[in-house]
């Protein structure tokens, strides 16, 4: 098994200064066009300046989906292509991407016709890789099924199937794959500039190893720009005068206990008050329950939920369940900016901006690759890839991704084992567990996970803070920002083992993940 190691792995940096594909950003995005460009046989690197999927990518709905309501707005390409892409994801990620069916409640006639014709478009769009049909059930069906639901002036209900996944652990497990394909992947390493030739056209990088504060200068045929909500601060490297590209969108996810929704099925509610989708769905034995449509003016690292964001998805799921759910009953919130491409004419309805990606050439030859969603993410890596290859900056080769196994992939039996997103690696837990009986034991006891998960996130899965092993490689803060709070200790703890720190850089981390994890707590919202 390869040992992922930061010290090899940034060794590779040094012995190697040219590359044919320098990679800015390690979200759905990067980690994407880094896999497309080695396993053709491109020399790639890629660079991370905080963790794998840190913004966007681990904020998702958990939804690999074609996208219902684009199909509503006629975008029919789009969802025939996310479809497509949601089947291939759903092969190739098999420990993590699952089939999920979902229940739209109706409250009058007319939207049970209306929702089962949609839906059948929906079927008939998926075609080989649809995940089941679509049907209309009666209110006692409907109710059976899901137990919280409204039950006065229920008709009954439409269900329908799409992919429910862990997206975090998705990116972790391609970053693992582009290792082992012979790619150079880092995080908490910094792009700081843009170097160019003398003609003026992009030759490479300069960047900076944030843990060692080492800087270095690499060359490439290729620079590709994937930086998400950051799109925009790459492209004033590239060109100081450079127009925004990105305006940032925040959606906004609520947790609750299990109870809200006891059954299998997740609840799809197609038109809210402000005429958005809201979804509950089961994750993780928990409920998440999103999300909402902002326009902002600016990005950050740690977007906050507003006020209002908070009441809206409170007042819509109260307007569905029969269990009412309150401010107390929020285990975690979660806020993502999706990197939306800013409207040209200043429109403020972000239901109109174009949730399809673009792949801009500036002059000076740096690629940017905007827009799209995780169930487009390999999609997406091919057209960039090809966009390389189509400006000369590389060689014809074909496209490899479509049937290409994501690290760890195996059909999964038992959902049921919190240990089931490590596919493959799960006997390699185990056996850890075996050795050292101690790394059985439960971080916490309100969740799941174990003392062999931390040692495993730290020597296979490139973490390397408290905050990169209690939000993305567990999904504690996602799920019980309390408990996750409480837990930060001990994870430090064995993170100072295993790394080689010492006791202030130990209460040092606690800190900083504590600081960051009260944002997910509305125990410490003002």
């Amino acid at each position: 098994m390869k040992t992922y190691n930061r010290t090899s792995l940034t060794k590779e940096l040094e012995t190697n200064s040219n590359w044919d594909v320098i990679v800015i950003g390690g979200g759905a995005t990067g980690l994407g066009v880094a896999l497309d460009s080695v396993t053709r046989g491109f020399k790639t690197l890629l660079l991370e300046m905080e963790d794998f999927a840190k913004g966007t990518s681990s904020r998702s709905t958990k939804l690999v989906h074609g996208g219902v309501r684009y199909l509503a707005q006629g975008n029919v390409d789009l969802v025939k292509e996310a479809l497509y892409e949601r089947g291939l994801l759903l092969k190739n990620a098999a420990h993590l991407a699952k089939d999920q069916s979902f229940i739209i409640p109706n409250y009058s006639w007319w939207d049970g016709v209306f929702y089962t014709v949609g839906l059948k478009v929906y079927d008939f769009l998926a075609g080989k890789l649809s995940l089941g049909k679509s049907l209309h059930i009666g209110k006692n069906e409907t109710i059976k099924r899901i137990s919280t639901v409204k039950p006065s002036k229920l008709k009954g209900g439409v269900v329908y199937h799409d992919g429910q996944f862990d997206d975090s652990r998705l990116a972790v497990n391609v970053a693992q794959t582009c290792i082992e394909q012979g790619a150079t992947v880092l995080n908490h390493f910094k792009v700081e500039n843009i170097t160019k030739d003398g003609a003026g056209t992009v030759d490479g990088i300069t960047a900076k190893d944030n843990e060692t504060g080492k800087t270095y200068t690499l060359k490439a045929k290729a620079v590709v720009n994937a930086t998400g909500i950051f799109t925009d601060d790459i492209l004033k490297m590239d060109n100081p005068n450079a127009k925004n590209m990105v305006r940032p969108s925040q959606g906004v996810h609520l947790v609750l206990d299990k109870s809200f929704l006891p059954g299998k099925d997740a609840i799809m509610i197609p038109k809210t008050d402000d005429g958005r989708v809201l979804f509950l769905v089961p994750w993780h034995d928990k409920v998440v329950v999103g999300t909402t449509d902002t326009l902002l003016n600016e990005h950050s690292l740690e977007p906050t939920a507003l006020e209002e964001e908070i009441e809206f998805i409170l007042n819509t799921a109260n307007n569905y369940l029969t269990k009412t759910v309150t401010r107390e009953d929020v285990l975690s919130i979660f806020a993502g900016l999706r990197p939306l491409a800013a409207p040209k004419d200043g429109s403020e309805k972000t239901k109109e901006i174009s949730r399809s990606h673009k792949i801009i050439v500036s002059d000076s030859g740096l690629v940017t690759i905007t827009g799209g969603k995780w169930t487009t993410f390999r999609r997406m890596a091919q057209d960039t890839v090809d966009k390389l290859m189509e400006i000369n900056l590389l060689p014809q080769k074909p496209c490899k991704t479509a049937h290409l196994p994501i690290h760890g992939s195996t059909q999964t039996t038992d959902w049921s084992d919190h240990l089931y997103i490590y596919g493959t690696d799960q006997k390699e837990i185990h056996q850890l567990i075996k050795e050292n009986t101690e790394l059985g034991t439960k971080l916490h006891p309100n969740l799941p996970y174990v003392e062999a998960e931390v040692v495993w996130a730290v020597r296979y899965e490139l973490a390397r803070t408290v905050e990169d092993i209690l939000a993305r490689r567990v999904r504690a803060l996602f799920l019980d920002a309390d408990a996750a709070i409480e837990m930060a200790p001990k994870v430090a703890e064995i993170l100072m083992t295993e790394l080689g720190y010492d006791e202030a850089w130990k209460k040092d981390q606690i800190q900083k993940f504590t600081k960051i994890a009260k944002h997910y707590s509305l125990r410490y919202a003002s």
